[in-house]
């Protein structure tokens, strides 16, 4: 790998590390190459992307970031696995974890937090974006449902007292 490359691999670990919600790092030794190809096709599904780059040159790519810390757990052979949604690929990789012991999850970072293992296990556990928004919605729905329901109420009594006194006339 030349300069030019290299140059280039430190600047999109830069943009990765700026623009990701969250950044997961964990060792991938012993892996074999259809089980990463399983880890990358799970975090793809949940909107993330997994990457491997040399510990050097992701240190380099670290300097002034937010979240420059964890630049202590790129040591041995590291995988970088990312997502926008602050939860995603938090999810997907303690979810492949608990299904492959060679995929040793070492912390991460959240911004500008730094994350053990602990923490990102935290993370996994908490609701997604897209489920955060479904409770905010039926949050702001449930009120106006009661209402209509409330307001349709007296129409429907009215109307079952109106068809009992017909029903009395009638007979």
């Amino acid at each position: 790998m030349d300069r030019a490359q290299k140059e280039k691999v430190v600047d999109e670990l830069g943009q990765i590390f700026e623009s990701s919600g969250v950044v997961v790092v964990a060792h991938y030794e012993g892996m074999t190459v259809a089980q990463m190809q399983d880890l990358r096709a799970s975090m793809r599904e949940a909107g993330g992307s997994v990457r491997v780059a040399k510990n050097r040159l992701a240190k380099i790519a670290l300097e002034g970031k937010p979240c420059e810390s964890i630049g202590q757990l790129l040591t041995g052979m590291t995988v970088l696995a990312y997502s926008e949604d602050p939860v995603a690929a938090a999810k997907v990789t303690e979810k492949y974890a608990k299904g492959n012991e060679k995929f040793v999850i070492l912390g991460g970072a959240m911004g500008s937090s730094a994350l053990d293992a602990a923490g990102v296990k935290a993370v996994a556990a908490m609701p997604s974006r897209e489920e955060l928004i479904a409770q905010i919605v039926s949050c702001i729905g449930a009120p106006a449902s009661n209402i209509a329901g409330a307001i349709g109420a007296p129409a429907s009594n009215i109307a079952g007292i109106l068809s009992t006194l017909e029903e009395r006339q009638a007979a």
